[in-house]
């Protein structure tokens, strides 16, 4: 792990994100990028292009200054972090960064949400999620021991989990983490007999690994729900983060269908990794 964007936004939360990069940074020996979109107003966007230009390096500076201001951080001596101002406040752009900087992870702090807001509102963690291109580390609280030594990495073992699956096979080697597997069945039409679910997980680990040397590793798990599988499972096992594949659905699509691994990174005290399907 070389590069970690963070995305920060000067709240309370990006402070959490940047804490914990901080940590990963110093574990690994890695620079931080850290990015602030400065949004500005369509009142703005509508002026003369004169006036644009002018209102814009304004507001630049103002941003630039308060950046510098909140990158002052006792945690980060020591620390090598490159601040990036961006000029519109547009959440692929976070993936757009990362690519341009070969970067590793992107952090991201999140109070989570519920209820209708998150419905139609969601959040800027979640849009980050969708679009981003390699794995984003979502936490919730201030760091306090950092830890990844234990992973519970969550899977529904189709084809198209075999990336990240690999990606957060590769990600938790170079971490030293022990990655632990689970399928979770629920009620309904999604239901699996035992020999189905062993089945489904044989191919995939053979597709994915060429052997099935960790089908005896796998857990199957029932539960109403995915999410209560994961997060139940997760409390029992003494996890120190979970990791989810994320399909990155984005507008109508993700309204009608919304996302387990969203609901996951929102309702999880643990840290989540999410790692997008192809």
């Amino acid at each position: 792990m070389k590069k970690i964007i963070v995305p920060v936004d000067f709240s309370e939360h990006s402070n959490y994100a940047l804490e914990s990069a901080a940590i990963l940074a110093k574990k690994y020996n890695a620079d931080i990028l850290a990015l602030h979109m400065l949004e500005i107003s369509e009142t703005i966007l509508t002026k003369g292009e004169t006036d644009l230009q002018a209102e814009t390096i304004f507001f630049m500076k103002l941003a630039e200054k308060r950046f510098s201001e909140f990158l002052q951080q006792d945690y980060l001596e020591g620390v090598n972090v490159t601040p990036i101002v961006k000029h519109f406040k547009v959440f692929s752009e976070v993936n757009d960064v990362a690519q341009q900087h070969n970067a590793d992870l992107i952090v991201m702090g999140s109070h989570g949400s519920s209820g209708l807001k998150e419905i139609f509102v969601g959040s800027n963690t979640e849009k980050v999620v969708r679009h981003a291109e390699i794995p984003v580390l979502v936490v919730k609280n201030k760091p306090t021991n950092l830890s990844f030594d234990n992973v519970v990495f969550a899977s529904d073992f189709s084809e198209n989990a075999v990336t990240p699956y690999l990606n957060a096979s590769k990600l938790f080697e170079k971490l030293g983490s022990n990655l632990h597997l689970i399928y979770i069945n629920t009620p309904g039409d999604n239901f699996s007999s035992s020999s189905e679910m062993e089945q489904t997980v044989a191919d995939f680990l053979q597709k994915a690994d060429g052997n099935l040397d960790k089908l005896s590793e796998v857990k199957f798990i029932s539960d109403y729900t995915v999410e209560k599988g994961v997060l139940n499972y997760a409390n029992v096992s003494g996890a120190d983060a979970i990791a989810v594949a994320t399909h990155g659905r984005t507008g109508f699509a993700h309204f009608l269908s919304g996302s387990i691994s969203e609901d996951i990174a929102n309702h999880a005290s643990l840290p989540v990794v999410t790692f997008r399907k192809k």
